[in-house]
């Protein structure tokens, strides 16, 4: 080959690599957010120590039963109502610390007998969930509204026993405390949208407190767009458990949303979107936040080692916290208080311990052949629960900071090539400056794998086939901060294909 074809055979690869690179600088690996300097702040000002004395303080209660608040010889400052009058209290309180910027409020109301056999209210029963409301800065995003929840009632082995001890540190203290941490830290930065910090009750005895909140929230039109429901976040501390994993938390989401129709579900199918509801699409947002705030660390394998012994050199690496995603709606036949709010259609997830120890959970205070049973402080890991605390804030502030999700997501189908072409609308009230990404993933991956950059535009085309992956568009801010991503649905036919979410419509 002459010199002469050789430099315009180089000079035509660099042009097709130049034009390729063009290609690949838009097309990028989705990666973590950046953090946010006021919210990492806030994250470091969550307490163990706070969450230990919530858990402790709940613990003192006694036995927290629902069914206790129709109880006329309990002793003073024990019961369900004792404890729902302190979590007010501490609401109150952080709000005066902050100016009085949260709505403390009860939900108060009598749940009717249950029927059946298997019935666990059996006469008219007063039920109270308290809430403290983070009201959002921007009048035009105040509406929307993400939410934090955990149940403060609790059970022994007997789920109508309302005088013995039932504490319920891990089952459900652990979660209310992860709430009124979230409040407490949160309270003193200002969001655009709204953050909702509740505790609910009536979770064992067939989730009826948040059964009625949740459609208290869809009667009065709440523009609820996510829930995080944290019920046994205790990190289970047991000795000799081996199990145990005190860097990750479960995180449960729906795959076919409770309220699709058979005919909304059989559509979801034919897309293959099973793993697209909106649900999903919170699960890994919070995964996304979390990488952003919690990082790995590096520890020396003698650091502990007693002076004037041989020392190792080692280095280990810790891995960071973060959650596990599990693709079904809860633990296996089992289910919580998001489904509450799955059933009314609101986008909802479950966050849990890595392994549930059955010994303190659902448990009459007892030893038997030497092993104790009982939901006991002793079995609370609180820095795990603090952990815990810290990717429910940032998950929560992230939301409540980023636009709205795009609306009218949809994918061309009107000709039949290689490309996909994705278009959408602006969300209601998107701040100035909102762009937005194109997200897609291979259909064999949990989690979005890469994302381009469509600016502020309202659509994008892509030379990628729609049969091979799966894409989702979101809205960022300027500071990046980006809301869950939406699926879209075709353009021409099935635009009824995933069920509407009430306060989205």
């Amino acid at each position: 080959m002459s010199k002469r074809m050789v430099s315009v055979f180089h000079g035509a690869l660099f042009g097709v690599l130049l034009n390729a690179s063009i290609v690949v600088q838009a097309q990028q690996p989705v990666t973590a957010p950046p953090p946010d300097a006021a919210i990492a702040a806030a994250l470091r000002q969550v307490s163990a120590a706070d969450v230990q004395a919530t858990i402790e303080k709940l613990v003192s209660f006694n036995n927290r039963n629902t069914l206790s608040s129709m109880e006329t010889d309990l002793k003073p400052g024990t019961g369900i109502n004792a404890a729902a009058d302190w979590i007010e209290s501490e609401f109150q309180r952080i709000s005066t610390e902050c100016g009085g910027c949260l709505e403390v409020k009860r939900d108060e109301f009598v749940a009717q007998p249950q029927s059946g056999p298997t019935a666990r209210i059996v006469k008219p029963t007063k039920l109270t969930n308290v809430y403290a409301v983070l009201r959002g800065t921007d009048p035009a995003q105040a509406e929307r509204r993400v939410l934090v929840t955990g149940h403060y009632d609790t059970r022994n082995t007997d789920v109508m026993n309302t005088h013995d001890p039932a504490p319920g540190a891990n089952d459900d203290a652990s979660g209310t405390a992860v709430s009124m941490e979230c409040a407490r830290v949160l309270s003193k930065l200002k969001f655009p949208a709204t953050i909702v910090f509740v505790a609910v009750a009536g979770e064992e005895q067939g989730l009826v407190g948040s059964r009625h909140l949740a459609q208290v929230a869809k009667a009065e039109g709440w523009h609820l767009e996510a829930v995080l429901n944290n019920d046994i976040v205790g990190g289970d501390t047991t000795p000799g458990e081996t199990e145990q994993n005190k860097a990750v938390v479960r995180v449960f989401s729906e795959g076919i949303p409770a309220t699709a129709t058979a005919e909304q579900a059989r559509a979801l199918i034919n897309l293959g979107a099973e793993s697209d509801s909106p649900s999903r699409e919170l699960a890994r947002s919070i995964a996304e936040v979390s990488a952003a705030y919690f990082k790995s660390s590096t520890e020396r394998a003698g650091k502990n080692t007693p002076p004037g012994r041989p020392r190792s050199n080692l280095v280990r690496l810790v891995p960071a916290f973060h959650p596990v995603l599990i693709f079904r709606r809860d633990r296996y036949l089992r289910g919580g208080d998001h489904t509450s709010f799955n059933a009314e259609g609101f986008t909802a997830v479950r966050i849990t311990e890595w392994r549930e120890n059955f010994d303190h959970q659902h448990q009459t205070l007892r030893v038997e052949n030497g092993k104790q049973y009982g939901d006991l402080l002793p079995y609370v890991d609180f820095d795990y629960v603090a952990n815990v605390a810290r990717m429910n804030a940032a998950a929560l502030a992230t939301l409540a900071s980023a636009p709205g999700e795009p609306r009218e997501v949809r994918i061309g189908t009107e000709a039949l090539d290689n490309s996909t072409e994705l278009s959408w609308m602006a969300p209601e009230g998107a701040p100035a400056g909102t762009g937005y990404e194109v997200v897609w993933r291979s259909t064999d991956d949990a989690t979005w794998t890469t994302v381009e950059s469509a600016g502020a535009a309202l659509s994008l085309k892509l030379p990628i086939s729609k049969d091979n992956v799966i894409f989702g568009v979101r809205s960022v801010d300027a500071a990046g901060h980006r809301s869950p991503a939406v699926m879209p649905t075709p353009s021409r036919a099935m635009r009824s294909a995933i069920p509407a979410q009430p306060a989205k419509q």
